[in-house]
């Protein structure tokens, strides 16, 4: 199985320069976790995700959970998270050169990538631009896809087990018919 066959060809995209309000805007609407950053040509340059907003830029992450909890406590700064959403770019909450994948790799791979780099999905490419994407929920769906190809073809064996045990019985029964 390759990652074409399991991809996710229509992906919401944004640019560099999109703000970051408008970002998160679209994955709520979208109801999804993450979106490949673009340029005006295609071509991926990052992936802006919920992680990267929730960091809200900042590098040290024990640093930004504290940062998000005391404004949940104490509702403190929100004006300024407001402007901070609003102003600020894409561009400097991405994570930059993403991992990414070509769309005739083999399913197997996007999955090692997605396990080994501890992400959510992948931006397939062809020739450095964006034709797609492959998550976590594809990997799983073609999991069940196999899964189901292989009970299907022991259902197969079984029934032509069941065909071959009759035309052996009616062999012999008809063996035992014309030598009596």
């Amino acid at each position: 199985m390759k990652v074409a066959d399991f991809m996710t060809r229509q992906v919401v995209t944004v640019t560099p320069e999109t703000s970051i309000l408008a970002a998160a805007r679209l994955m709520l609407d979208h109801k999804i976790s993450g979106l490949p950053v673009v340029t005006n040509e295609g071509r991926v340059v990052g992936i802006i995700s919920e992680h990267d907003l929730l960091r809200g830029g900042k590098n040290d992450l024990q640093t930004a959970r504290m940062h998000w909890l005391r404004l949940m406590i104490e509702q403190a700064n929100l004006a300024d998270e407001t402007a901070w959403f609003q102003e600020r770019k894409v561009c400097e909450a991405m994570t930059p050169d993403p991992v990414t994948i070509t769309e005739t790799a083999p399913l197997e791979e996007a999955g090692r990538l997605i396990g080994e780099n501890d992400i959510k999905r992948l931006p397939v490419v062809r020739d450095h631009k964006l034709v797609g994407v492959i998550a976590r929920a594809d990997i799983v769906r073609a999991i069940v896809h196999a899964a189901r190809k292989i009970a299907d073809a022991a259902k197969r064996d079984e029934m032509m087990d069941a065909r071959l045990l009759e035309l052996e019985r009616q062999s012999l029964v008809h063996r035992a018919r014309s030598s009596a």
